[in-house]
């Protein structure tokens, strides 16, 4: 695949009819004369979705009733789901739950980190983390930046591989190996990474994730934990819930841990969500990571190239250093995305000053990059932002 400078929406074209993945767009439900550049916050969804949620509901749920625990297989998800995530992020069967929310699985992972090392009550973070991550910690233990360098004493260390806000992205072996050096424990957040790049924790101690961003998923689809098979047995779940007992229908008085990832589950999974990740993941089956970075890097670098020095650049211009999207400063950054919006282009604002554009590699083109830097160069030239009706801000930016 080309990566070189392209000047016209024809070399656009030809990039999109030499593009290995061109025929996942089509499994894709997206709107006519729309440019969807932000996949880095909610995926698409697959056009098999419905039918699965359909089948979820009317085959399984309708015909089975009860008896879909056990024969649809609901009971099973968190750790059949786990397995089909793990090749994602670079880990075996038998090391991902999938199910709850990211939230929740951050604040296992913490909490489990800090159980490991006991006498240890500090948790590096970076303060860039997204807000949630160090929230959860807030109520667990003292915070530390990440800027700071000091492992030492620390439990635990808690970052993004991919940074909500820029899309820079860490160093994540060297990292790793410099906090486990230290004696803590490395717990990866990969929400931004899963579906975008080829994801490796294997090395690390814990991670967490998403599934509604790039794997497509959809709104609401289950989160997973990742604990590497060192800590297994003795990592502790202090979410101790009927699910991640040893034997759920024994219906014991007092809790007992299953063995393995299933300890690590909490409650009833959410099927019908689970169902849409089914869908999305039947897709992600037949990617290749190699394909979806390679273009990954080569859409991002276009849009950079092609916006210029219409905004300041808030992301690493080294496509090696990012992950699939691109952020830029503007001072009136909200309005002037609702405007884009407005005008077919849909990226979103981050407080207090970032446009945020993310590039999901199955289903966004060469020509939609062209086409939405022409929309960017009208709405900055032209300060169509400026509209008063642009400055009224929506409950979710």
């Amino acid at each position: 695949m080309r990566s070189c400078p392209v000047v016209d929406r024809l070399a656009c074209e030809a990039m999109d009819q030499e593009d290995p993945l061109r025929a996942f767009r089509a499994e894709f439900v997206l709107p006519d004369k729309e440019i969807y550049l932000v996949g880095n916050s909610l995926g698409a969804p697959p056009r098999t979705a419905a039918e699965r949620v359909r089948q979820a509901v009317e085959d399984e749920w309708g015909r089975h009733l009860v008896g879909g625990w056990n024969e649809a297989g609901w009971y099973a998800q968190p750790l059949t789901t786990g397995d089909r995530l793990a090749p994602l992020i670079g880990a075996g069967p038998g090391e991902v739950v999938a199910g709850n929310t990211t939230s929740i699985a951050v604040y296992q992972a913490v909490s489990a980190a800090l159980r490991l090392r006991p006498g240890r009550r500090v948790v590096v973070v970076d303060r860039r983390n997204f807000p949630t991550d160090n929230y959860v910690i807030e109520g667990l233990a003292e915070l530390r930046d990440v800027s700071e360098g000091r492992f030492e004493d620390a439990a635990a260390v808690l970052l993004s591989e991919v940074d909500y806000r820029t899309g820079a992205r860490y160093d994540v072996p060297g990292m790793t190996a410099r906090v486990q050096a230290a004696g803590a424990l490395m717990i990866w957040d990969v929400c931004h990474s899963v579906g975008a790049l080829r994801v490796d924790v294997s090395a690390a101690d814990l991670a967490v994730g998403c599934t509604y961003k790039y794997l497509n998923g959809g709104p609401g689809a289950p989160a997973f934990l990742w604990v590497s098979p060192r800590h297994q047995t003795a990592a502790e779940n202090v979410l101790s819930g009927w699910y991640s007992h040893a034997e759920p229908f024994a219906f014991e008085p007092g809790y007992r841990a299953a063995d393995g990832i299933r300890r690590f589950t909490v409650s009833t999974p959410h099927v019908l969500s689970f169902a849409a990740l089914e869908a999305a993941l039947d897709m992600w089956d037949r990617v290749d990571l190699e394909q979806v970075r390679a273009k990954s890097m080569a859409l991002t670098s276009l849009f950079i190239d092609l916006v210029g020095d219409r905004l300041e650049l808030a992301s690493p211009r080294e496509a090696e250093r990012r992950g699939s999207q691109v952020s830029f400063y503007h001072p009136d950054g909200y309005p002037v995305m609702r405007a884009l919006i407005d005008r077919g282009v849909h990226g979103d604002f981050r407080a207090p000053d970032i446009l945020r554009f993310g590039f999901a590699p199955l289903y966004t083109r060469f020509t939609d990059v062209w086409d939405a830097t022409q929309i960017i160069a009208e709405v900055l030239e032209k300060e169509l932002w400026r509209d008063e009706k642009y400055a009224v801000r929506l409950a979710v930016t």
